[in-house]
């Protein structure tokens, strides 16, 4: 009997291609796909290419189906996939896995990450006595740390960083290369000896000392009253100590800042619960990697900050420590700070050392600075929690650049934003890139800023515009720039952008009806509008709004409330308001100011409005509560923290008056039972109240007459905590949909991705 040989089939392998796209490099994606590929014994390669990450793996079938599984399931918290495609081809028989260099060549479309705060590990590491980066300020790793305020260009490597004249030692070397390190390809990754390192200057940029010695120079001023300039990560934030009302004071008079809230800095999450009311989501964004400043409840009676840290506001914008170097610092002091942005009020916040001296001279006593180059600013983000989710009010720090995504690609266009709260926005494909928050129009600094920005998307992503899209008004500057681009131009009016960018981080499609409710933007019929309602979908058209009022002074009566109310009762009485010394507003003004008011409402040329916002600045001032702006805001701020919410659903008559196929809101029966509970000592926290509610009934009765199931709500009045989650019950409660902003501000921090998702819209029209 002749035995047969027996030989086992040689295995079956296939091999899988996968480009993963997304927020997948610098978080350490390429060192996850390896140690998985090791795991499963895959043979083949990854690498990091300009639309993302690369992968080729080679196996047998149910391993790879094993390992694409795994992929999505396992990823790095950080990242985030926001595609991912496969093809499976004919094996080429790699002999073993391995992390490839870079490949620079392509379209630029991977997905920046923004900075991050420092990982729970990266923290463990400064505070650990027998590690190498003990006490390190600029410890970091792949999970953590800056990202978009340092990278010069993709894709993502060392080289296209401000890190790049940073030379690694032989032990970050060691650490960088190993695939299995939490550092591997860490780009801003260092230590104490090949690093950037810390130095405490004056005010006239004399050296006074270096690394640790600098610190604590830091930390001793801020011990003594003194106000710090600290180099962070996007930029300089002024620090003084937040218990001490002295130090708080001269801030407050050195930064011509009045009464604006301030941020402050806790050392813990357990010391921020000593002050403030936080809920579990309010506590998830704090920890967050974005770390932004969250806008929370005081606790009634909470002691321990001083008064003027935010005089008059039961609220607090507060934050954790983001940086080592923070924490080292908070640790050290054991004590909250107002951390507040380096700059003067509105300016993009200092970023170079140079530029600093300068612009902050006579503000802060000591500068702690380091060598680590910045490569655009970045302020920090402001963020809170509306109707049970989170909601951007300043988009930078931890959120910028990361896009918008559209339900559909198009053409690239580049989008200039607003006046106010600048931002521009690049939308190539199906995305809308969008800058960090840059201030507002005003100042050098400022444009300096917008113009860095402007060309600073197209080149990070090698895009090519066809289209720039600007606000209606011709004297923004974001508007006169973007005519001077040289591309063909499409304008937007304010608030249908407000609107369309609603829609787009929404991905709402169809017809939609819209309340877009601010202080000022330009109307089609060229007077200020602001109290505006919309039909947008295949034909937009303005459909009602708030019936106008005169603004004596113009740009003058957003700055002073009085006037606004004063533009108000004019309309209402004429000559005779001007003799009512029982209502607040008209015993705020001199005898021979109301002479020259009387002259600017009786001439024709007076601007008129249907803003929103200015109505709350008249009512604002009616109540007694403010009559003059300290900063902007102030009065809308004024009128909502009066009011004291209950069960009451009382509210002012606000009738909807229908004209012609649209309508009017008429604000004058509302203004008259004010006018009687002013005379009748009515609280003001209750004429609040009744305002409010009378505003959320009115967009609800808009809402029905419109018909239409989707309402959209944008605009700065929608900050307003009160309003806009009181909109949003009534109208789910009446069977609407309400769409409100979460990843964009509702303010014109928001207006660029509008201009970008409606030129969108305009160009595949055409």
């Amino acid at each position: 009997m002749n035995d047969k040989k027996t030989t086992t089939p040689p295995p079956v392998l296939s091999l899988v291609k996968v480009n993963v796209t997304g927020v997948v490099q610098g978080v350490g994606f390429r060192p996850f796909v390896y140690r998985l590929a090791k795991e499963l014994s895959l043979n083949g390669y990854v690498l990091n290419g300009s639309a993302g990450v690369e992968i080729e793996a080679e196996g047998d079938p149910k391993t790879l189906e094993h390992f694409l599984k795994r992929l999505r399931d396992e990823k790095p918290s950080q990242s985030t996939i926001s595609d991912l495609t496969v093809q499976f081809l004919s094996p080429k028989g790699y002999s073993s896995f391995e992390i490839r260099e870079s490949d620079s060549a392509g379209a630029k479309t991977v997905l920046v990450l923004p900075d991050l705060a420092a990982c729970p590990d990266c923290v463990r590491e400064i505070f650990d006595s027998a590690d190498r980066r003990y006490r390190y300020p600029f410890t970091n790793c792949t999970h953590c740390g800056p990202r978009f305020s340092i990278i010069e260009k993709l894709p993502y490597d060392r080289p296209h960083t401000t890190m790049k004249s940073f030379e690694l030692c032989p032990t970050c070397r060691k650490e960088y290369v190993n695939a299995l390190d939490r550092r591997f390809h860490a780009q801003p990754t260092a230590c104490p000896q090949c690093g950037p390192q810390l130095e405490a200057w004056n005010p006239d940029g004399r050296i006074l000392a270096g690394k640790e010695e600098a610190l604590k120079l830091a930390e001793e001023a801020i011990r003594e009253g003194q106000i710090v300039a600290l180099k962070g990560l996007g930029g300089f934030q002024l620090l003084c100590d937040a218990r001490n009302a002295e130090a708080v004071g001269l801030l407050r008079t050195r930064k011509h800042r009045e009464a604006k809230p301030f941020a402050v800095m806790f050392p813990s999450m357990e010391e921020i619960k000593k002050v403030c009311r936080i809920n579990a989501q309010e506590e998830a964004l704090l920890l967050s990697p974005a770390a932004p400043i969250v806008l929370v409840y005081k606790n009634e009676g909470a002691e321990g900050l001083a008064q003027a840290v935010a005089p008059e506001n039961p609220q607090l914008g507060v934050m954790l420590p983001t940086t080592p170097l923070h924490h080292l610092l908070m640790r050290d002091l054991g004590f909250p700070v107002v951390a507040t942005s380096g700059n003067l009020s509105e300016e993009p916040i200092c970023f170079e050392e140079k530029e600093a001296l300068e612009r902050l001279k006579g503000l802060a006593d000591l500068f702690l600075v380091h060598n680590r180059p910045i490569a655009r600013p970045m302020d920090d983000s402001v963020t809170r929690v509306l109707a049970g989710k989170p909601q951007i009010l300043r988009r930078a720090r931890g959120y910028a650049p990361l896009p918008v995504v559209l339900k559909e690609s198009g053409e690239t266009v580049l989008a200039f934003g607003a006046y106010l709260k600048n931002t521009v926005a690049l939308a190539k494909d199906n995305k809308v890139f969008l800058s960090q928050h840059l201030g507002d129009l005003g100042t050098l600094p400022s444009m300096e800023a917008f113009e860095k920005s402007l060309s600073d998307l197209p080149k990070l992503y090698e895009a090519d515009p066809t289209t720039a899209v600007v606000d209606l008004h011709p004297d923004y500057p974001s508007t006169r720039r973007g005519q001077e681009s040289g591309w063909p131009l499409i304008k937007v009016q304010h608030h249908l952008a407000h609107l369309y960018a609603c829609a787009a981080e929404n991905h709402v499609t169809g017809p939609a009806f819209g309340a877009a409710w601010d202080g000022t933007g330009l109307g089609d019929d060229q007077t200020i509008w602001g109290g505006e309602f919309f039909r947008i979908g295949l034909k937009d058209e303005r459909i009602g709004h708030l019936r106008p009022f005169s603004l004596p002074g113009g740009d003058q009566a957003a700055r002073e409330p009085r006037r606004c109310a004063l533009g108000v009762l004019y309309e209402m009485g004429h000559d005779e308001v001007f003799t009512w010394n029982d209502i607040p507003s008209i015993m705020a003004f001199e005898p021979a100011e109301l002479v020259v008011m009387k002259k600017l409402l009786k001439n024709p040329d007076t601007p008129r409005t249907s803003s929103m916002g200015r109505l709350f600045d008249a009512v604002s001032s009616l109540a007694g509560l403010c009559q003059k702006s300290r900063f902007e805001g102030d009065a809308p701020m004024s009128l909502e923290f009066a009011l004291k919410a209950g069960e009451s659903h009382e509210r002012y008559p606000f009738p909807l008056l229908l004209e012609g196929t649209g309508f009017i809101l008429d604000w004058e029966p509302m203004i008259k039972e004010i006018l009687n509970d002013v005379r009748n000592k009515v609280p003001a926290g209750l004429i609040s109240l009744r305002f409010h509610n009378a505003l959320i009934e009115s967009l609800v009765d808009a809402a029905k007459k419109e018909g239409c199931p989707q309402v959209l709500l944008s605009g700065g009045c929608f900050q307003n905590r009160y309003l806009a989650e009181g909109a949003i019950r009534r109208l789910k409660e009446d069977g609407f949909t309400p769409f409100w902003h979460q990843q964009v501000p509702p303010n014109d921090g928001g207006l660029a991705l509008g201009q970008a998702a409606y030129a969108r819209k305009i160009l595949k029209n055409k």
